[in-house]
């Protein structure tokens, strides 16, 4: 008896470290990484799924898969539903082609939640389901149905998609053909993808806006320069995850099509399963609605700055009390936009936010994105090359120049 009360004391002495080492469990040799993720919306009347979409009616949605594991989950939202959103069925399966509604038979699984066929997910909340048993490889796409016999309430959504969902009558989660489906660019309570993946696999979640999002690319290329950057890290034999949480038209600090940046920072990037990295790129719409919107005197430049300044820091402690590394990019240039019509003073407060993001210390990493898609003869101006044409997005070659700016040594150290 001594001597076990002897052994329980020691370990609250001199020898806890080693007790704790010695019958702690072995640390799992995998966890879950994000492998696919969009950020949610309330979508504006256009945007909306028609009522008859919901009601008795099946929606096919494709996902491109970043990397790669041995079972997988998917996330439900319904983060900005204002009554509980009923899923009656839902189905997985790998992708038959690019631009169509059917999957391969063989891989189609049904999707549960706590072994059901349906779930009831509350208002404001997200759901994960059960895992999967089923391999899925790196740049798969992932078709997710689900079966809905009402309508949300409110709905949530990503708008710009870039991929076709499809529509059908009916619970058709089961049936691997849609010969007769309709299409919709756009993603409904549909959040994440995660993989289970060896525990040193993490994965980055890019945020941002309209250039982050991929406005301009043509729906089911995934050309995006988050889908490019995963491309380049496979064909470095970097195993790691991609996640685009970018909305158009997204700020930091009012909302916008979406919610600020800064109060969507915590679900969209760090309660993402397995996130190493963040890489922010955030403020031409700041900059750009004050100018175009307000009366953009020097005093409320200067506030404005000094926000988008506090903004930042706020976020990248939060990342890193939760080891996160955070990549801070520039700004892209805009002059001849007519979006914004930017006059000098406007580029002078852009050229200033990028010199403290080149400069402060503030980031763990830059991505110097300004630097790559300048003119160098109007260095205010995306280079003829990189622009789409309005002068304020990049173009396909922008967007693979933007990936290739992103310094994957960065990506191979870790904060924690």
């Amino acid at each position: 008896m001594r001597s076990s009360q002897h052994a329980i004391r020691s370990c609250f002495g001199v020898v806890l470290a080693a007790c704790l080492i010695g019958g702690a469990a072995a640390e799992p040799a995998t966890h879950w990484v994000a492998s696919w993720g969009a950020a949610q919306q309330i979508p504006d009347p256009q945007n909306q799924l028609a009522a008859e979409h919901w009601r008795d009616a099946s929606l096919r949605q494709i996902v491109h898969l970043s990397v790669g594991g041995k079972q997988f989950r998917v996330r439900i939202s319904n983060v900005y539903g204002t009554a509980p959103l009923v899923v009656d069925g839902a189905s997985v399966a790998l992708a038959q082609a690019a631009g169509v509604a059917d999957v391969k038979a063989p891989t189609l699984r049904p999707l549960t939640f706590d072994g059901r066929a349906s779930v009831l997910i509350p208002a404001g909340a997200e759901y994960d389901s059960d895992a999967v048993a089923m391999e899925v490889p790196a740049a798969a796409d992932l078709a997710v149905s689900l079966y809905f016999k009402e309508e949300p309430a409110r709905q949530t959504s990503h708008s710009g998609a870039r991929a076709n969902s499809y529509l059908a009558k009916g619970n058709r989660v089961m049936d691997a053909a849609w010969s007769d489906a309709g299409t919709i660019p756009r993603w409904f309570a549909l959040s994440a993808v995660d993989v289970l993946a060896p525990r040193g696999v993490g994965a980055l979640v890019a945020v941002g806006d309209s250039i982050t999002d991929g406005y301009g690319v043509p729906n089911d290329t995934n050309t995006r320069w988050p889908d490019v950057l995963a491309a380049r890290l496979r064909n470095d034999k970097q195993a790691m995850g991609v996640v685009n949480t970018g909305i158009g038209g997204g700020r930091m600090l009012r909302d916008g099509l979406g919610p600020n940046l800064a109060s969507r920072f915590e679900r969209d990037v760090l309660g993402r399963a397995g996130v190493t990295h963040a890489l922010v790129l955030i403020g031409v719409n700041d900059l750009g609605v004050q100018h175009r919107n307000g009366p953009d005197a020097p005093a409320d430049r200067q506030q404005l700055l000094a926000d988008l300044k506090l903004a930042h820091r706020q976020l990248i402690a939060r990342a890193h009390a939760k080891g996160i590394c955070v990549i801070g990019a520039t700004v892209t240039p805009y002059v001849g936009s007519d979006y914004y019509h930017p006059e000098a003073e406007n580029e002078a407060d852009r050229q200033a936010l990028n010199q403290w993001i080149r400069t402060s210390g503030a980031f763990d990493a830059v991505a110097d994105f300004d630097a790559t898609l300048r003119d160098p003869a109007h260095p205010d101006r995306i280079k003829p090359v990189y622009d789409s044409g309005d002068h304020l997005h990049p173009s396909l070659g922008g967007y693979r120049a933007l990936a290739d700016t992103v310094p994957l040594t960065a990506l191979r150290k870790r904060c924690n």
